[in-house]
């Protein structure tokens, strides 16, 4: 009875509502017309957006209630109409509240009238295809939320958008939006999310945006943001979930992170620079649920006070540095069920919890020294390279060991896999079946081939790890998938060279004019530890998704018996488009094929062969030891430093280096450096060669030559001059490098008539990109992470198509500690170091990204930096150019003999010189985005001048003007006639020194080395 009271106000509701219906339908619109300024409004709204669903008129609210849409009523009595329009209706008339046009692949633009709609509270045109800009109108909403999630709307967020102080949800994830974020979001104190991830942002994070103390979501994975992580998240102690992967900000993680108690979600990824730090203070985090701190530079051991964290269910601590053995308070952790610690230094027994647990594990490529494991097929736990390599062994599962070693005779020459697909022909190839169901950690056909998987896909547990098409013998139609880390492993390779071809078809994405189609997947591409391709996206590639498209690394060295073949996401592009989970690594086929002669056998019995090996063994051994009991081979702290390094690099006799440059020959000297001589030589084979030899007369010692020798042999890059191997006999220590044919880029935009090359303009955007991709990869892509130091026009080598090859890494700096330090010896040349760096010995890859910007600046002027004055006034080309600039003349600065380039593409060069050279390290953007610019990828934001006055200079002259007064005796000013070679068709250029040990000045203050003008090209 009382169920039936309680009942009765509902019914009658119902009633009235009917009656209303049935007994005043002809009369709605009068009784509750729409205003005319809002039906005005409605109708551009719906032109612009091309969506035809609405009849717009005064009766547009009521007629949404007739078409049975629902409806509610307010704490104040007043009705509201729910649909993808909100009417509210409170007396007379109604109003537009609320607009929802979401997943409708609405193909129109932003239309800046909803600021006509004066009570509207909330904007979502989610998943569309709207393009266009946001306007700066909407500085007059007053909405709550304005959520433009996935969508093709691009330029910058106005710095209006800061005006509307009612909101507090903006959500402009998954555009094409650039530039710096804005200032004066800072001024939304009422915000409480901003999602802005997979877009192209650049800068640091505004410190307005401190006061941002209501924040509870903040996510802006995937952009191009630099500088540190600010202290001023501490202010966000309302924050629930916290985003920032793939972005190019630097570490280390603040400390006032700790502050963050109420996280539940926690993502920081992929840090850029070298500067390591401790396991952040976390244990307050008590609701933390999702933890992901991937390469982060982390180093020490994980706290056992992680176990405050009980509610912890995905713990991803992988490629940092961290050490000791896992916490055994890991185990205590009820609702764990991902564990990702893998590619750390972690050491100790694995503990007996890890085997017996049914969570998905990852503990591979670690220092452990003990495993209970001898299976190494598993779909939850991956101990690939668990183990250190000095506990390698046979009683282990052979995955355990350190590089895979196969347990039998190499004997494969080539593999071709069908990733996640059936057994198929393709290209007169057999093609094997990879379809395992589910993301098995790591799968193996015995000793043929393997492949491991990493990490789970956000906001979706269930998003597949291969394609679900498995019918189609098409290897583009079928692919594996991975969300952090997918490696492919070619087992019982014999050694030698081989070609690994790598398909790709992107097929999780529509080829149309709707949302599906508007994903951008990006992941790293790396071959036996070597990073080939940054951000490679399939479809730049093919040109159009379902398109299939491979690339061939001709030139793969296997030294054992294993290929390892790694996919890695790093945080860029979408990750919801078309679903959530769309997102990371994906591989269609694999083909690998020897580029030796195969063999089918020898005629020798293996006990034949063996006997001969290990004979030829101990005869080398038996003259190794004479030659070294006579003095031939000694304890010299050169050769022992060299055989320190454990070099990977070619070796070449002394008596062939003789040969090549016939006995060095002074008609073959193209160069004389700090190191001594560089010789053009030809081997037997007719490569071109140089030589570059430490003379005896060199000051330098052999240090340097040791640490070159070191650094070069681990870097392989198109744009970075190939060192080919040494020679180290006696006294003699050569490098051997690649020769280039077209001399370096100071001899042809300076050199005289007759040395100079005519660089049109395309040439000259190519010679400007190759120095940007070279240092990009320095900086961020090698593992070594190096700061060259003299970036310099006579340090950049032109090859036969004028490809650009940066040289001498004889003073590039290893940060393998810190990568902000102060320099004890400054090194560099005078009108190309940053003023930082000049002034106070900060060294930063910045100092890196400085120099580029003059360098660009030479090559868009084809005029020295340090040589030309067009007035008495201006002592650097730099100088004159932030005056032109002020001036709005920039593009004066353009060569004159280029005759006929593209006005737009130069004063993008121009403003990124500029940019690159502003005279705060942090406001420079890193390498990475240097070539995003140049592509056009990303805007180049016009440099901001605060030029000093006569009291006041500008920090960059000042110190150049230091320095110069310092270094009197070792700067010389540029001519021709310093560029006129010893040897017309020689490239090679040594191009600064070090100081000299005994006199160095521990300080700043130490003087500068020389200019490479000083040194014969």
């Amino acid at each position: 009875m009382e169920s039936s009271r309680s009942m009765m106000p509902d019914f009658k509701f119902f009633m009235f509502i009917l009656f209303l219906s049935t007994s005043f339908n002809g009369y709605r619109s009068d009784a509750q017309p729409l205003p005319d300024a809002e039906v005005e409004a409605m109708r551009s709204i719906a032109s612009k957006l091309q969506y035809s669903n609405w009849t717009i008129a005064t009766d547009f609210c009521s007629r949404l209630l007739e078409l049975n849409v629902a409806y509610t009523r307010d704490k104040n009595g007043k009705m509201t109409i729910g649909s993808n329009v909100t009417c509210y209706c409170p007396a007379t008339v109604c109003h537009i509240e609320r607009i929802q046009l979401k997943g409708l692949n609405l193909a129109g633009v932003l239309p800046e009238e909803f600021v006509n709609l004066t009570y509207l509270t909330e904007i979502d045109l989610s998943r569309n295809y709207i393009n266009g800009t946001i306007p700066s109108g909407f500085r007059h909403l007053r909405v709550s939320i304005l959520s433009l999630l996935g969508n093709r709307i691009s330029g910058p967020i106005p710095e209006e958008i800061g005006e509307i102080s009612t909101l507090e949800e903006l959500v402009v994830e998954d555009n094409l939006l650039e530039g710096p974020l804005p200032q004066n979001l800072g001024r939304l104190f009422r915000l409480r999310r901003f999602l802005a991830s997979a877009n192209n942002f650049t800068g640091a994070i505004p410190e307005s945006y401190g006061n941002l103390t209501n924040l509870e979501d903040f996510r802006i994975d995937g952009s191009s943001l630099s500088g540190r992580i600010p202290d001023f998240i501490g202010n966000w102690t309302n924050l629930t979930r916290l985003d920032l992967q793939g972005t190019s900000m630097e570490g280390p993680l603040p400390s006032k992170i700790s502050r963050l108690t109420k996280l539940t979600e926690l993502r920081i990824t992929d840090l850029a620079g070298a500067s390591n730090s401790r396991f952040p203070n976390l244990k307050d985090m008590t609701q933390m649920k999702t933890l992901i701190l991937r390469n982060c530079l982390l180093t020490g051991s994980i706290p056992e006070d992680i176990e405050q964290m009980s509610k912890l269910k995905l713990l991803d601590l992988s490629f940092n540095s961290l050490t000791g053995p896992i916490p055994g308070s890991l185990q205590t952790l009820t609702e764990f069920n991902n564990l990702f610690l893998n590619n750390n230094s972690l050491s100790g027994d694995i503990p007996s919890w890890i085997f017996d647990s049914k969570e998905k594990i990852d503990l591979s490529y670690n220092n452990f020294t003990q495993s209970q494991q001898k299976n190494c097929q598993s779909s939850s736990l991956n101990l690939v390279s668990a183990l250190s390599p000095s506990t390698t062994s046979n009683k282990n599962a052979w995955c355990l060991n350190d590089q895979l070693t196969c347990s039998r005779n190499p004997d494969r020459h080539s593999l071709f896999i069908n990733c996640g697909g059936p057994r198929t022909d393709f290209d007169g190839n057999e093609y094997e079946e990879d379809l395992t169901e589910e993301g098995s950690y790591f799968f193996y056909t015995p000793e043929s081939w393997a492949y491991s998987t990493n990490g789970v896909f956000m906001g979706n547990d269930d998003a597949p790890f291969r394609s679900p098409n498995v019918t189609s013998g098409d290897i583009y139609k079928t692919a594996r998938f991975s969300p952090t880390s997918l490696r492919y492993y070619g087992l019982c390779l014999r050694p030698g060279s081989y070609k690994v071809r790598l398909h790709f078809a992107e097929i999780s994405y529509t080829n149309d004019m709707t949302f599906s189609s508007l994903g951008r997947r990006y992941f790293d591409i790396s071959i036996q530890g070597v990073l080939q391709e940054k951000n490679f996206n399939i479809v730049e590639r093919a040109n159009v998704v379902d398109n299939g498209t491979f690339i061939d690394y001709n030139n793969v060295t296997i030294n054992g018996t294993t290929l390892e073949i790694h996919l890695y996401w790093a945080g860029k592009g979408t990750t919801a488009i078309p679903d959530r989970g769309v997102y990371g690594p994906l591989l269609s086929a694999i083909a690998i094929t020897p580029n030796y002669k195969v063999s089918t056998g020898s005629g020798l019995s293996g006990g034949a062969i063996a006997g001969i090996v290990i004979g030829s063994c101990a005869f080398i051994v038996l003259i190794l030891a004479l030659l070294w009991k006579k003095g031939y081979l000694g304890g010299d702290k050169e050769d022992r430093e060299l055989r320190a390094l454990e070099l990977q690099t070619g070796y070449f006799s002394l008596r062939q280096i003789k040969a090549a440059t016939h006995n060095f020959d002074p008609v073959n000297k193209i160069g004389e450096g700090g190191f001594g001589p560089v010789y053009k030589g030809v081997l037997s084979d007719g490569s071109e060669i140089a030589v570059k030899q430490l003379s005896s007369r060199s000051k330098q010692g052999n240090r340097e030559f040791v640490t070159e020798i070191g650094m070069i042999s681990a870097l392989q890059h198109p744009n970075l001059v190939k060192l080919f191997g040494c020679c180290i006999e006696g006294k003699e220590l050569l490098l051997i490098y690649e020769y280039l044919e077209n001399n370096s880029l100071a001899r042809a935009l300076f050199g005289r008539e007759d040395q100079k090359l005519n660089l049109d303009w395309s040439t000259r955007k190519k010679i400007c990109m190759g120095i940007a991709r070279g240092l990009s990869y320095l900086h961020e892509e090698s593992r070594l992470k190096i700061v060259h130091r003299d970036i310099k026009a006579t340090n950049v080598l032109l090859d036969k198509d004028l490809n650009a090859k940066i040289s001498d890494f004889g003073l590039a700096k290893l940060d393998e500690e810190e990568n902000t330090h102060i320099s004890t010896r400054i090194a560099g040349t005078i009108g190309y170091m940053a003023p930082e760096y000049a002034m106070r010995g900060y060294l930063t890859d910045k100092a890196d990204v400085y120099s580029f910007g003059v360098v660009a600046l030479e090559i868009v002027s084809g005029k020295s930096n340090t040589n030309y004055r067009p007035k008495e006034d201006f002592v650097y080309l730099l100088d004159w150019a932030y005056v032109l600039q002020e001036q709005g003349n920039l593009l004066d600065l353009v060569d004159p003999s280029l005759g006929k380039y593209s006005k737009e593409e130069a004063m993008r060069m121009l403003n990124l010189s500029l940019l690159c050279t502003n005279p705060s390290p942090t406001l420079r953007p890193p390498m990475s985005a240097v070539v995003k610019m140049l592509e056009g990828k990303l805007p180049v934001q016009p440099p901001v001048v605060v030029k000093g006055g006569p009291g006041n200079p500008d920090m960059r002259f000042k110190a150049f003007d230091m320095k110069s007064h310092d270094s009197q005796a070792q700067v010389s000013t540029v001519s021709a006639d310093s560029l006129e070679p010893q040897s017309t068709d020689g490239p090679w250029v040594v191009s600064s020194t070090y100081n000299d040990e005994s006199n160095a000045s521990f300080s700043s203050e130490g003087k500068l080395l020389p200019d490479l003008y000083d040194v014969d090209i």
